[in-house]
Protein backbone atom coordinates (compact mmCIF):
# COMPACT_ATOMS: atom_id res chain seq x y z
CA UNK A 1 0.00 0.00 0.00
CA UNK A 2 1.04 3.10 0.01
CA UNK A 3 0.42 6.61 1.31
CA UNK A 4 0.38 10.08 0.15
CA UNK A 5 0.78 13.87 2.13
CA UNK A 6 -0.02 17.15 0.66
CA UNK A 7 0.85 19.30 3.27
CA UNK A 8 -0.30 22.92 2.30
CA UNK A 9 -0.46 26.01 4.10
CA UNK A 10 -3.90 25.80 5.61
CA UNK A 11 -4.58 22.02 4.90
CA UNK A 12 -3.53 18.51 4.78
CA UNK A 13 -4.67 16.25 2.36
CA UNK A 14 -3.93 12.47 2.90
CA UNK A 15 -5.11 9.46 0.83
CA UNK A 16 -3.96 5.36 0.54
CA UNK A 17 -3.80 3.83 -2.44
CA UNK A 18 -2.91 0.11 -3.56
CA UNK A 19 0.88 0.33 -5.59
CA UNK A 20 -1.00 1.32 -8.60
CA UNK A 21 -2.31 4.12 -7.36
CA UNK A 22 -5.64 3.09 -7.12
CA UNK A 23 -7.21 5.76 -3.89
CA UNK A 24 -8.87 3.96 -1.34
CA UNK A 25 -8.93 5.95 1.99
CA UNK A 26 -8.63 9.61 2.21
CA UNK A 27 -8.92 12.42 4.37
CA UNK A 28 -7.88 16.03 4.63
CA UNK A 29 -7.86 18.59 8.32
CA UNK A 30 -6.27 21.89 8.75
CA UNK A 31 -2.84 22.52 8.84
CA UNK A 32 -3.52 24.36 12.04
CA UNK A 33 0.23 25.10 12.54
CA UNK A 34 1.22 25.02 16.15
CA UNK A 35 5.10 26.72 15.39
CA UNK A 36 6.29 24.02 16.88
CA UNK A 37 7.19 21.60 13.55
CA UNK A 38 7.97 18.52 15.27
CA UNK A 39 4.38 18.50 16.87
CA UNK A 40 2.48 19.39 13.78
CA UNK A 41 4.59 16.40 12.22
CA UNK A 42 3.52 14.45 14.94
CA UNK A 43 -0.02 15.15 14.10
CA UNK A 44 0.05 14.72 10.76
CA UNK A 45 1.54 11.43 11.28
CA UNK A 46 -1.29 10.49 13.69
CA UNK A 47 -3.70 11.59 11.15
CA UNK A 48 -2.11 9.16 9.12
CA UNK A 49 -1.66 6.38 11.34
CA UNK A 50 -5.61 6.80 11.82
CA UNK A 51 -6.58 6.63 8.21
CA UNK A 52 -4.22 3.31 7.62
CA UNK A 53 -5.95 1.93 10.23
CA UNK A 54 -9.77 2.27 8.24
CA UNK A 55 -8.70 0.76 5.69
CA UNK A 56 -7.57 -2.23 7.94
CA UNK A 57 -3.76 -2.58 6.92
CA UNK A 58 -0.77 -1.82 9.47
CA UNK A 59 1.80 1.09 9.10
CA UNK A 60 4.58 -1.52 8.87
CA UNK A 61 3.18 -3.09 5.54
CA UNK A 62 3.21 0.38 3.84
CA UNK A 63 5.65 -0.12 0.78
CA UNK A 64 6.26 3.79 0.34
CA UNK A 65 5.34 7.28 1.47
CA UNK A 66 5.28 9.97 -0.94
CA UNK A 67 5.07 13.87 0.73
CA UNK A 68 4.15 17.00 -1.12
CA UNK A 69 5.02 20.06 0.75
CA UNK A 70 6.02 23.68 -0.48
CA UNK A 71 9.60 24.41 -1.31
CA UNK A 72 12.20 25.54 -0.85
CA UNK A 73 13.62 21.88 0.25
CA UNK A 74 16.26 19.89 -0.40
CA UNK A 75 14.57 16.32 -1.82
CA UNK A 76 18.17 14.74 -1.45
CA UNK A 77 17.85 15.01 2.50
CA UNK A 78 14.33 15.37 2.79
CA UNK A 79 14.60 18.40 4.65
CA UNK A 80 12.37 21.58 4.34
CA UNK A 81 13.69 25.22 4.42
CA UNK A 82 11.38 27.23 5.76
CA UNK A 83 8.86 27.93 3.06
CA UNK A 84 7.64 31.08 3.50
CA UNK A 85 3.37 29.73 4.25
CA UNK A 86 5.04 27.46 6.70
CA UNK A 87 7.69 30.11 8.45
CA UNK A 88 7.96 27.71 11.60
CA UNK A 89 9.51 24.79 9.70
CA UNK A 90 12.60 25.97 9.11
CA UNK A 91 15.63 22.96 8.26
CA UNK A 92 12.76 20.43 9.07
CA UNK A 93 13.84 16.52 8.58
CA UNK A 94 10.83 15.63 7.33
CA UNK A 95 11.27 12.26 5.96
CA UNK A 96 13.35 11.36 8.97
CA UNK A 97 10.44 11.96 11.16
CA UNK A 98 7.89 10.55 9.22
CA UNK A 99 9.99 7.33 8.53
CA UNK A 100 10.67 6.80 12.35
CA UNK A 101 6.88 7.87 12.69
CA UNK A 102 5.70 5.33 10.06
CA UNK A 103 8.35 2.65 9.10
CA UNK A 104 8.21 3.05 5.59
CA UNK A 105 10.29 4.89 3.14
CA UNK A 106 9.36 8.05 2.04
CA UNK A 107 10.30 10.58 -0.49
CA UNK A 108 9.60 14.09 -0.77
CA UNK A 109 8.85 16.47 -3.31
CA UNK A 110 7.73 20.50 -3.64
CA UNK A 111 4.53 21.23 -4.42
CA UNK A 112 5.40 22.08 -8.12
CA UNK A 113 7.08 18.80 -8.74
CA UNK A 114 4.10 16.63 -7.12
CA UNK A 115 1.42 18.11 -8.83
CA UNK A 116 3.62 17.20 -12.13
CA UNK A 117 3.90 14.03 -10.92
CA UNK A 118 0.47 13.68 -10.14
CA UNK A 119 -0.93 15.14 -13.65
CA UNK A 120 1.87 12.61 -15.59
CA UNK A 121 0.42 9.20 -14.17
CA UNK A 122 -3.59 10.08 -13.78
CA UNK A 123 -4.27 13.37 -15.37
CA UNK A 124 -3.30 15.59 -18.69
CA UNK A 125 -0.63 14.04 -19.03
CA UNK A 126 -0.66 10.21 -18.93
CA UNK A 127 0.86 8.29 -21.80
CA UNK A 128 3.08 10.94 -22.62
CA UNK A 129 7.33 10.77 -21.90
CA UNK A 130 7.91 14.25 -21.39
CA UNK A 131 5.44 16.98 -20.42
CA UNK A 132 5.81 20.32 -18.49
CA UNK A 133 3.07 21.16 -15.45
CA UNK A 134 3.08 25.51 -14.90
CA UNK A 135 1.18 26.06 -11.93
CA UNK A 136 0.07 29.54 -12.46
CA UNK A 137 -1.04 30.33 -9.02
CA UNK A 138 0.06 32.84 -6.20
CA UNK A 139 3.19 32.14 -8.23
CA UNK A 140 4.55 30.42 -10.94
CA UNK A 141 6.80 27.25 -10.42
CA UNK A 142 6.96 23.76 -12.93
CA UNK A 143 7.20 20.41 -12.45
CA UNK A 144 9.14 18.73 -15.64
CA UNK A 145 8.28 15.11 -16.69
CA UNK A 146 11.71 14.37 -19.23
CA UNK A 147 11.72 10.88 -20.49
CA UNK A 148 9.22 9.35 -18.17
CA UNK A 149 11.10 10.69 -14.78
CA UNK A 150 11.07 13.57 -12.94
CA UNK A 151 13.73 15.97 -13.26
CA UNK A 152 14.43 17.83 -10.29
CA UNK A 153 17.86 19.16 -11.17
CA UNK A 154 21.31 20.27 -9.76
CA UNK A 155 19.62 20.48 -5.51
CA UNK A 156 15.90 20.02 -6.23
CA UNK A 157 15.91 23.10 -8.07
CA UNK A 158 14.84 22.96 -12.11
CA UNK A 159 11.34 23.80 -13.17
CA UNK A 160 12.07 27.81 -11.44
CA UNK A 161 10.30 28.79 -14.61
CA UNK A 162 8.44 31.50 -12.76
CA UNK A 163 11.91 33.75 -13.08
CA UNK A 164 12.58 33.33 -16.34
CA UNK A 165 12.50 36.41 -18.10
CA UNK A 166 10.03 37.13 -21.08
CA UNK A 167 10.72 41.21 -21.03
CA UNK A 168 14.33 41.86 -20.21
CA UNK A 169 14.90 44.93 -17.70
CA UNK A 170 10.74 44.85 -16.94
CA UNK A 171 8.81 44.93 -14.28
CA UNK A 172 10.54 43.89 -10.75
CA UNK A 173 10.33 40.34 -9.55
CA UNK A 174 9.61 39.54 -5.75
CA UNK A 175 12.62 37.76 -6.46
CA UNK A 176 15.30 40.41 -6.62
CA UNK A 177 15.41 40.42 -11.13
CA UNK A 178 13.21 42.12 -13.48
CA UNK A 179 10.84 41.07 -16.46
CA UNK A 180 10.00 37.24 -14.89
CA UNK A 181 7.18 35.66 -15.76
CA UNK A 182 6.05 35.68 -12.22
CA UNK A 183 5.90 39.63 -12.32
CA UNK A 184 3.68 39.44 -15.37
CA UNK A 185 1.42 36.55 -14.67
CA UNK A 186 1.94 35.41 -11.14
CA UNK A 187 -1.34 35.65 -9.20
CA UNK A 188 0.48 37.84 -6.79
CA UNK A 189 1.93 40.27 -9.29
CA UNK A 190 -1.12 40.75 -11.49
CA UNK A 191 -3.43 41.64 -8.35
CA UNK A 192 -1.00 44.54 -7.57
CA UNK A 193 -1.46 45.16 -11.32
CA UNK A 194 -4.77 45.00 -11.97
CA UNK A 195 -5.52 46.85 -8.20
CA UNK A 196 -3.68 49.87 -9.65
CA UNK A 197 -4.76 50.58 -12.95
CA UNK A 198 -8.43 48.67 -13.12
CA UNK A 199 -10.80 51.59 -14.40
CA UNK A 200 -13.52 52.85 -11.73
CA UNK A 201 -15.98 52.00 -14.21
CA UNK A 202 -14.45 48.95 -15.43
CA UNK A 203 -16.86 45.27 -14.83
CA UNK A 204 -13.87 43.84 -12.87
CA UNK A 205 -14.28 47.26 -10.45
CA UNK A 206 -17.89 46.07 -10.35
CA UNK A 207 -17.72 42.62 -9.53
CA UNK A 208 -15.09 43.16 -7.24
CA UNK A 209 -16.81 45.49 -4.74
CA UNK A 210 -14.30 47.98 -5.49
CA UNK A 211 -10.51 48.36 -6.31
CA UNK A 212 -9.15 47.03 -3.20
CA UNK A 213 -10.95 43.90 -3.60
CA UNK A 214 -9.69 42.99 -6.95
CA UNK A 215 -8.11 39.67 -7.65
CA UNK A 216 -7.56 37.62 -11.69
CA UNK A 217 -10.63 35.52 -10.18
CA UNK A 218 -12.56 38.91 -11.26
CA UNK A 219 -10.81 39.67 -14.02
CA UNK A 220 -11.58 36.37 -15.70
CA UNK A 221 -15.44 36.71 -15.12
CA UNK A 222 -15.11 40.36 -16.78
CA UNK A 223 -13.36 38.98 -19.62
CA UNK A 224 -16.45 36.29 -20.07
CA UNK A 225 -18.63 38.87 -20.05
CA UNK A 226 -16.67 40.76 -22.81
CA UNK A 227 -16.03 43.85 -20.99
CA UNK A 228 -13.09 45.79 -22.62
CA UNK A 229 -10.34 46.43 -20.33
CA UNK A 230 -10.35 42.81 -18.66
CA UNK A 231 -10.22 41.30 -22.54
CA UNK A 232 -7.42 43.25 -23.17
CA UNK A 233 -5.58 42.53 -19.84
CA UNK A 234 -6.09 39.06 -20.41
CA UNK A 235 -4.40 39.11 -24.05
CA UNK A 236 -1.57 40.58 -22.05
CA UNK A 237 -1.42 37.85 -19.78
CA UNK A 238 -1.51 35.52 -22.55
CA UNK A 239 1.22 37.11 -24.57
CA UNK A 240 3.41 36.67 -22.18
CA UNK A 241 2.38 33.31 -20.58
CA UNK A 242 3.24 32.05 -24.58
CA UNK A 243 6.32 33.60 -24.60
CA UNK A 244 7.94 31.26 -21.55
CA UNK A 245 6.08 28.38 -23.51
CA UNK A 246 8.09 29.15 -26.08
CA UNK A 247 11.17 28.85 -24.48
CA UNK A 248 10.12 25.63 -23.05
CA UNK A 249 9.24 24.12 -26.20
CA UNK A 250 12.25 25.27 -27.81
CA UNK A 251 14.60 23.84 -25.07
CA UNK A 252 13.06 21.04 -23.69
CA UNK A 253 10.71 19.88 -26.50
CA UNK A 254 7.53 18.50 -24.49
CA UNK A 255 4.78 16.42 -26.08
CA UNK A 256 2.34 18.24 -23.30
CA UNK A 257 2.91 21.49 -21.76
CA UNK A 258 0.12 21.55 -18.62
CA UNK A 259 -1.27 24.80 -17.05
CA UNK A 260 -2.88 25.35 -13.49
CA UNK A 261 -5.43 27.37 -11.79
CA UNK A 262 -5.62 30.67 -13.71
CA UNK A 263 -4.86 29.38 -16.80
CA UNK A 264 -7.96 26.37 -16.23
CA UNK A 265 -10.02 28.72 -14.89
CA UNK A 266 -9.86 30.80 -17.51
CA UNK A 267 -10.61 27.92 -20.04
CA UNK A 268 -10.55 27.41 -23.86
CA UNK A 269 -11.96 30.36 -25.12
CA UNK A 270 -9.81 33.21 -22.86
CA UNK A 271 -6.11 31.24 -22.26
CA UNK A 272 -6.11 28.05 -24.08
CA UNK A 273 -6.99 28.93 -27.30
CA UNK A 274 -5.00 31.89 -27.63
CA UNK A 275 -2.11 30.51 -26.27
CA UNK A 276 -1.50 27.63 -28.88
CA UNK A 277 -2.32 30.32 -31.58
CA UNK A 278 0.90 33.07 -30.15
CA UNK A 279 3.15 29.67 -29.25
CA UNK A 280 2.00 27.93 -33.07
CA UNK A 281 3.29 31.19 -34.17
CA UNK A 282 6.58 31.14 -32.77
CA UNK A 283 7.75 28.21 -32.84
CA UNK A 284 9.05 25.67 -35.99
CA UNK A 285 6.00 24.39 -38.53
CA UNK A 286 6.75 20.54 -36.88
CA UNK A 287 6.64 21.29 -33.68
CA UNK A 288 2.75 23.03 -33.49
CA UNK A 289 0.93 20.56 -34.92
CA UNK A 290 2.00 17.81 -32.03
CA UNK A 291 2.40 20.63 -29.10
CA UNK A 292 -0.37 19.86 -26.67
CA UNK A 293 -1.04 22.35 -24.39
CA UNK A 294 -4.26 21.89 -21.97
CA UNK A 295 -5.29 22.64 -18.70
CA UNK A 296 -4.89 20.74 -15.92
CA UNK A 297 -7.45 17.66 -15.35
CA UNK A 298 -7.19 17.08 -11.92
CA UNK A 299 -8.58 19.80 -9.61
CA UNK A 300 -9.82 19.27 -6.85
CA UNK A 301 -8.30 15.67 -6.59
CA UNK A 302 -4.78 16.88 -6.92
CA UNK A 303 -4.05 17.32 -3.32
CA UNK A 304 -4.89 13.51 -2.96
CA UNK A 305 -3.18 12.55 -6.40
CA UNK A 306 -0.14 14.51 -5.53
CA UNK A 307 1.81 12.92 -2.46
CA UNK A 308 0.43 9.07 -3.78
CA UNK A 309 2.40 10.67 -7.40
CA UNK A 310 5.39 11.02 -5.22
CA UNK A 311 4.90 7.49 -3.39
CA UNK A 312 4.82 5.84 -6.58
CA UNK A 313 8.00 7.61 -7.80
CA UNK A 314 9.53 6.64 -4.72
CA UNK A 315 8.79 2.87 -6.29
CA UNK A 316 9.60 3.18 -9.58
CA UNK A 317 13.64 1.79 -10.41
CA UNK A 318 16.10 4.28 -10.58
Amino acid sequence: MLLGIDIGATKVALAVADDAGQIVARSRRPTGSTRRPADDVARITEAARALIAEVGTRAGALHAVGISVPGPLDARTGTVLRPPNLPSWDAVPLRAWVEEALEAPVRLENDANAAALAEWRFGAGRGVDDMLLLTMSTGVGAGLILGGRLHAGHFGTAGEVGHVPVEWGGEPCLCGLHGCLEAYTGGAAWTLRLRAITPADSRVCALAGGQDGITPEHLVAAAREGDAFAVGEMERWNEYLARAIVNLTMLLAPQVVVLGTIARAAGERLCLGPVRKRVAQQVWSHQAPTLRIVAAELGDELPYRAGIGVAMQGLAPA
